[in-house]
């Protein structure tokens, strides 16, 4: 089984961002579950949020201790959240940002989902959005298919530019 971790700020589309990971994986022929875990926060409050992905049905619905990947939506969480907790060795790391991010023990990949999201003004209430860019990268990463990225954000949001930023990460990601 596959595990995904996703640090995100509330309002950048991290619980979406999962989603739409599970269903891409879906669209691959793989099992997937998604599941947020937040409380009462606000706008701008860190949130997880996290996927499974495997072969083989999923009994489990839970956090994820233990995961093979960990996505930073925003590297000023990491200020607050030990973000790499429980990483398994070897894991990977994809931060939103600009320039390498070396993290000892760890593969780190970086792309400006930021940069991406507002050139294609993915905004919403001052925000850029980062969760259809975000999956362009784990498509370059291999983790789904970029068609089946492409069906899932299609499936979901009606606007081309989301397809558009998924496809602009994909190329700027530099693995």
């Amino acid at each position: 089984m596959f595990e995904v971790r996703i640090h995100s700020r509330g309002g950048q589309g991290g619980v979406t961002a999962a989603r739409l990971l599970a269903l891409a994986a879906f669209r691959d022929g793989k099992y997937a579950t998604a599941c947020p875990f937040y409380g009462a926060e606000r706008r701008g409050a860190p949130v997880v949020s996290y996927v499974r992905i495997d072969d083989h049905p999923i009994r489990v619905y839970s956090q994820i201790r233990k995961p093979d990947l960990v996505i930073v939506l925003d590297q000023s969480v990491m200020d607050v959240v030990d973000v790499l907790h429980g990483l398994k060795p070897g894991g990977v790391v994809l931060l939103n940002g600009i320039g390498p991010y070396p993290l000892q023990g760890f593969s780190s990949y970086t792309v400006d989902l930021t940069g991406i999201a507002l050139r294609a003004d993915l905004v919403i209430a001052g925000s850029p959005i980062l969760n259809t860019p975000v999956l362009g990268a784990l498509a370059k990463l291999g983790i789904v298919s970029v068609d089946s990225v492409k069906k899932a954000i299609a499936e979901m949001f009606s606007d081309p530019r989301n397809v558009q930023a998924a496809e602009t990460a994909y190329r700027e990601l530099v693995v």
